[in-house]
């Protein structure tokens, strides 16, 4: 016989079936120890990156939301800042008006008091000018007797003046 290149014979026949055979028992149980394992681990992987995506998302929602919460509180911090703005405002207004009538009632007084001090200080003056005009009249009056009356009329004019204050005044 003729040596052939590729020889269909009953052995390779069987050597190829039992070859088969030892693949597909190999594959099922790389399968059973090998691939299910790998599956296993790869659908929770599959399920931590699906879980961590879901809270990613979730995450991304309640930033946009806590994002929204503080644009509104910093809306709102402008009115308060106004209020807040608007109530200094209104109590520097009654602050002011209370110190201008404190003033002004302090102002009055000052005048009434310096009225007062004014009349006292005329009624002074009046008083020393009326001291002076009889100052001056006792002593013109003084020339006038002393050159009209003699020294025997004077000393009669006082012993008389003296009598009639009594000596007990005259004396203390």
């Amino acid at each position: 016989m003729e040596p052939r290149l590729f020889d269909l014979d009953l052995q390779l026949l069987a050597d190829s079936a039992l070859m088969i055979i030892a693949v597909m028992v190999l594959f099922g149980v790389a399968s059973y120890f090998l691939f299910n394992p790998v599956r296993e681990m790869l659908a929770k992987r599959q399920a931590k990156i699906k879980g961590e995506l879901d809270s990613a998302a979730k995450d991304k929602e309640d930033a946009a939301e806590l994002k929204k919460q503080y644009e509104e509180k910093l809306k709102n911090i402008d009115r308060e800042a106004e209020e807040i703005l608007g109530d200094a405002r209104k109590r520097a207004l009654e602050n002011e008006n209370k110190i201008v009538a404190e003033a002004k009632e302090e102002a009055a007084r000052i005048i009434d008091r310096a009225k007062v001090e004014a009349e006292l200080e005329k009624q002074k003056a009046a008083d020393d000018v009326k001291r002076e005009m009889v100052v001056l009249a006792s002593m013109m009056a003084g020339k006038v007797v002393k050159a009209s009356i003699d020294t025997t009329i004077q000393e009669s004019l006082i012993n008389e003046t003296l009598k009639e204050i009594g000596e007990s005044t005259w004396q203390s």
